[in-house]
Parts: C-alpha cells; structure tokens; sequence
C-alpha cells in the first residue's frame, strides 16, 4: 500500500468505528484490505455477497488497525 491507502484506511476505519460509514465506504475499506492481500478472496467474496458480514467487518477493523499501526509507526521512525 502506498501513503494515499493508508491515509484512506485510516479515514474509513475510524468512520466504521464511530458507526459513520455508509455501506459503499465499508466495502471500500475491506476492498483495499483485499487488494493488498490482507483478506482472503473468500472473505472479499463472502462479504460482497452479504455472508457474515459483521464478522467480517470485525475481522477486518482488526488488521486494518494492526496495518495502521505499523504503518504510523514506521511514519514515525522516518522509515
């Protein structure tokens, strides 16, 4: 991922943390988790297709904030 995901990760997680997010802004967010390879092909599918939605909604709250952590951190650091 480069600045400008992160950057757009970052905007439409804390909409989904903060109950904000329209559904087209949820599927944006677990389609740049699965372009970069951070979902499988399954849970992209499944999530498109409305199958456990939440869980996977959750699921990916939580690597996307692992991803933005390191992400800061490493913006931090001068990495």
């Amino acid at each position: 991922m480069n600045k400008k995901d992160y950057q757009k990760l970052l905007e439409l997680k804390q909409l989904i943390d903060n109950n904000q997010a329209t559904n087209e802004q949820k599927r944006e967010y677990v389609e740049l988790l699965y372009r970069n390879g951070n979902i499988s092909k399954k849970q992209y599918e499944d999530y498109l297709s409305n199958k456990n939605t939440e869980d996977i909604i959750k699921a990916t709250l939580v690597i996307g904030g692992i991803l933005l952590a390191a992400w800061l951190l490493s913006e931090l650091l001068g990495e």
